[in-house]
């Protein structure tokens, strides 16, 4: 699960254990830098389980998925306890299988959609702002600006993971707010 900004959403939001999920070591190590508590690297392990073994059997709260990958959130509905709830915010034409008896409802779990975050822009944004004057929200290390016929090479670091956001800039001589 590419993180990014999200640990920090989860320290801002009071979250005492925050997971980072990636296939991605400097993403992982990046994640670390932003909050997480504890990461894990899919390759390399079962995801389920190390978050078992992190939880205590328990499972978390909230899971965020960000891929789009069927397994990815197929396992995001894995790890959650009881009366827990995934967020999948990726735009996909890939598919999920899920147990509606065992995880939907014995366990009350809960799936949701996510699109623009639920955020009101007038509010949220400024409230961002703030909690990244205030050294909270540490966005600027999640991206990287590339001029537009960098395209290719944005594309490449976002697939590797160098880069977590890739931001194209098509206009050069624009400047916000003239």
């Amino acid at each position: 699960m590419r993180w990014g900004w999200l640990h920090d959403a989860g320290r801002i939001s009071g979250c005492t254990k925050v997971i980072g999920i990636d296939i991605v070591d400097s993403r992982l190590d990046l994640a670390k830098e932003l909050g997480a508590t504890d990461v894990i690297n899919s390759k390399d392990v079962d995801v389920v389980k190390a978050v078992q073994d992190l939880t205590g059997g328990r499972g978390v709260d909230w899971a965020v998925d960000t891929t789009g990958v069927t397994s990815v959130m197929e396992n995001s509905i894995k790890v959650l306890a009881q009366g827990g709830t995934t967020a999948t915010i990726a735009v996909t034409a890939h598919h999920i299988d899920v147990d509606t008896w065992n995880d939907l409802c014995v366990d009350d779990k809960k799936i949701v959609g996510v699109n623009m975050g639920d955020s009101i822009p007038q509010i949220d944004i400024p409230r961002l702002i703030d909690f990244y004057k205030m050294g909270m929200f540490d966005f600027p290390k999640t991206e990287k600006f590339y001029k537009f016929d960098q395209i290719n090479e944005a594309n490449a670091d976002s697939r590797s993971g160098k880069t977590i956001k890739p931001i194209l800039v098509i206009d050069e001589d624009y400047k916000p707010g003239e």
